[in-house]
């Protein structure tokens, strides 16, 4: 009896401490590439740091996109990528004995380089801790004091970094944000809202939007809307389309192919159908050569595995819808590939082209073969004082304070499917418009405004119009926030200032000491296709010959 009670007396004086946050300098939210360039970084400077990935399974999303399947790097102007962005590509390289930066790399490469980055400065990574929805930030005054998991664990921190595609933290901390397509007038814009025109990712013309062929009663296509909800050039609530990134082969000895799903719904690919019947020359998803036989499958034209649509609600869902809409796109998405292989309403020159393409077996072998990571083009967006819009993208608007540069096209994929003017079918959203060089983002866009919160740093959900958005959505990008990220938090920490109030000119400089690059100074040419005259890359034909 008295060995149980002394146990219980044990226990008793230990719970305080087992309940106890655990505390960092710089807590950082979401194992992305922008969240693993942060930690990194933060680390380099000599702060203890925890980055927490929020995934189900132990390492199966750290690094976000870069690892999950965006294997052709969206570079743009490549001479604008610096810092510890350039040394990871730069590590990848070394693993093909490159000699220099690998904008293409297997997944699993890029998994292994992050590992290896990870490591080299034993940062602390908790794997499977998602914040939790209901009172997850604890701020004292205007500062975050720390944030608890739904496992009821806490970490508490000097700095905290938002690096998620969603922005859960920035949002559970009362940052404003937004969600959806400005209205062009808001920031003197023309790509924002509601489009016009069909820029690219086109459907065929003449695409009867009914179930029933001409009869209206019978009801609309799955995802088709009745109008385009709004006026050209309005805003709304809806965001672009999201999919999967693939990795495949069609090396026999190491491919899986993807199978007929068991909720298989036919009329989801009805538009597909209807699209080859009008003369569909568009592709059905891409096959961009990477090593070793593999490719980065991304959507094709404009009816392809982009979901379009099923994006609208996840940016504010829940964890449980979030994880029903990623089923849904896995599902979609193999639904297409299989429709596109086997199908009989699909030509037999377009199946005989895909039937060989499958899952590269050894990618991702603890998910089946299929990337545990959703591409979320956009998700919620923080608005701070500063917003960056086309106006500096397209050097019409100066910036004060730069923490580096980005350089890729104004990409939005389809928002919506719906009834044109003439009765027939459009994809609306699509813009895509080219910066005429690299262009500077302000230390402004990735802090929110000072009476929001004093000690948080966003890296990916940064200050941003929607047209804005689409052109730094880029994994580059995210990574040389997260590092510019880091060294503001390292100042903010020394000064014991605001995030908002740190020396810029000592912001700069240390920037520029970790080889961050803030001004375009070069006159090199945009580059989207590095695959040219390098015999590690096949060539592979784009679509089928009809």
């Amino acid at each position: 009896m008295k060995i149980k009670i002394n146990i219980l007396i044990i226990i008793l004086i230990s719970l305080p401490t087992l309940c106890m946050a655990k505390k960092y300098d710089v807590v950082i939210y979401g194992g992305t590439s922008s969240g693993i360039i942060s930690a990194v970084q933060a680390s380099k400077d000599g702060r203890s740091v925890v980055m927490i990935e929020p995934s189900a399974k132990q390492g199966g999303l750290l690094g976000g996109l870069t690892t999950g399947g965006l294997s052709m790097t969206d570079h743009g102007k490549k001479s604008s990528i610096g810092g510890l962005a350039l040394d990871f590509y730069n590590r990848v390289g070394k693993e093909y004995n490159y000699g220099g930066p690998a904008w293409r790399f297997e997944p699993k490469i890029a998994l292994k380089v992050y590992h290896e980055m990870i490591k080299e400065q034993r940062i602390t990574v908790v794997y499977n801790e998602r914040i939790a929805l209901d009172k997850g930030v604890i701020k004292k005054g205007n500062k975050i004091h720390s944030i608890k998991m739904e496992s009821g664990k806490t970490f508490e921190g000097k700095i905290f970094i938002d690096a998620t595609y969603e922005g859960d933290l920035m949002a559970l901390a009362g940052v404003s944000y937004t969600v959806g397509r400005e209205p062009n007038s808001k920031y003197g814009e023309t790509f924002n809202g509601i489009v016009e025109r069909q820029y690219h990712l086109n459907v065929p013309a003449g695409i009867d939007p009914y179930i029933e062929k001409g009869n209206p009663a019978g009801g609309l296509l799955p995802w088709v809307n009745p109008d385009l909800g709004g006026n050209i050039g309005d805003g709304d609530s809806k965001v672009m389309a999201y999919c999967y990134r693939m990795c495949m082969t069609d090396d026999p000895n190491n491919r899986v192919m993807i199978e007929k799903p068991a909720n298989y719904n036919e009329m989801e690919y009805e538009l597909l159908f209807r699209a080859f019947e009008k003369g569909f020359r568009s592709q059905c998803f891409q096959l961009t050569p990477i090593q070793n036989k593999k490719t980065d499958s991304n959507m094709g034209g404009g009816i392809s595995t982009n979901y379009v649509g099923a994006s609208w609600n996840y940016p504010e869902a829940n964890y449980e819808t979030r994880e029903n809409i990623r089923k849904a796109h896995e599902n979609y998405q193999k639904g297409f590939v299989w429709t596109v292989q086997n199908h009989p309403r699909i030509p037999l020159a377009v199946r005989n082209f895909y039937k060989i393409w499958g899952l590269a077996k050894d990618e991702f072998v603890e998910n089946n073969n299929w990337s545990p990571q959703l591409y979320i083009r956009e998700s919620r967006r923080m608005v701070s004082d500063c917003v960056v819009t086309e106006n500096e993208i397209f050097q019409k608007q100066s910036v004060k304070k730069p923490i580096g540069l980005a350089s890729y096209n104004i990409d939005s994929h389809p928002v919506q499917y719906c009834i044109g003017k003439d009765g027939f079918v459009r994809a609306e959203g699509a813009t895509i418009k080219s910066p005429p060089k690299a262009y500077q983002l302000d230390y402004g866009i990735i802090t929110p405004p000072k009476s929001d919160c004093e000690n948080l740093l966003v890296s990916v959900c940064v200050s941003a119009s929607h047209s804005a958005y689409t052109s730094l959505r880029m994994e580059p990008v995210y990574m040389i926030l997260g590092q510019s990220a880091a060294v503001a938090a390292s100042l903010a920490i020394e000064g014991k200032v605001p995030v908002q109030d740190i020396d810029y000119n000592l912001l700069k400089e240390r920037l520029l000491a970790v080889g961050q690059i803030i001004e375009d100074t070069t006159n090199d040419k945009f580059e989207m296709d590095d695959s040219k005259n390098n015999k590690q890359f096949r060539t592979i034909s784009l679509q089928p010959t009809f």
